[in-house]
């Protein structure tokens, strides 16, 4: 497949073009940029810095991606941003480069990250995520998969989302969000189970039942997690999904948002 370049893109003579690439006008390619098969990159777009995008990716106008990180540790050296495969990135979003010495922000595949949210230095983005507009991701964020950020959500540094949950628009998180949740609020705080998310992925009727009595041991009755995890552990089937829970738990370093 041809590629396809707006006479006035500006594309360095070393920047890596795969086939069927196309370029609009007054986008920026850097470099040390590396572009996949196949992938769009509209009108005023800037790639810059040690940047890989993978194949089919959509990035629509005035995203910036690989910029320096928002830190002032960094003093420039040479990091990465990693994007995989059949990425759709709108208007105006930023995602910036590691802090350290070959360290990486990496984003997975199949993520829609809607227009001018911000992915920040070192977060890592699993597969099949939603991002919706203004969602905001300090920096060495954790998201797992299958994860969907309402609208102007702002998420502390060092945070992790599990796999399958999902947060209200406008939330301030602070803490992990548990796998299968719905978390909301400020501080966002469990709220319930994404029994949605868990249909349409097609978990069986017994490990949605398990889940549900496991959520309200852990987060809607008065016990501490230590007591939570023992009663859950005695009382329910260990299902690889409740194993998963406990386990995220457990390797919580900033604890997890509960009413």
């Amino acid at each position: 497949m041809p590629i396809k370049v707006d006479k006035k893109a500006i594309i360095s003579k070393n920047a890596k073009l795969g086939p069927g690439v196309i370029v609009g006008p007054y986008a920026i390619i850097g470099p040390d940029a590396e572009i996949g098969a196949g992938t769009s990159i509209d009108a005023f777009v800037q790639v810059i810095g040690n940047t890989k995008i993978g194949k089919n990716c959509r990035i629509f106008s005035h995203a910036v991606l690989g910029n320096p990180p928002q830190d002032l540790k960094y003093k420039g050296e040479k990091s990465f941003l990693i994007v995989g495969d059949n990425n759709i990135v709108r208007e105006f979003v930023t995602m910036n480069l590691g802090t350290e010495k070959d360290s990486k922000t990496i984003i997975g595949n199949n993520n829609l990250i809607m227009a001018y949210s911000h992915i920040a230095h070192d977060c890592i983005i699993g597969n099949h995520n939603v991002l919706a507009n203004c969602a905001t991701l300090a920096g060495h964020v954790t998201i797992e998969d299958k994860v969907t950020i309402g609208g102007l959500v702002a998420v502390h540094q060092f945070c992790r989302l599990g796999v399958l949950s999902i947060v209200g628009g406008c939330s301030k998180v602070v803490q992990d969000v548990a796998p299968f949740s719905m978390s909301d609020g400020h501080p966002s705080a469990v709220c319930g189970l994404n029994l949605i998310g868990m249909k349409r992925a097609n978990f069986s009727v017994e490990a949605i039942r398990v889940l549900k009595k496991a959520f309200k041991i852990l987060f809607f009755e008065n016990h501490t997690f230590d007591k939570a995890k023992e009663l859950v552990k005695s009382g329910l089937p260990l299902t690889k999904e409740l194993n998963y829970l406990l386990s995220f738990i457990s390797s919580s370093k900033r604890g997890l948002g509960r009413q």
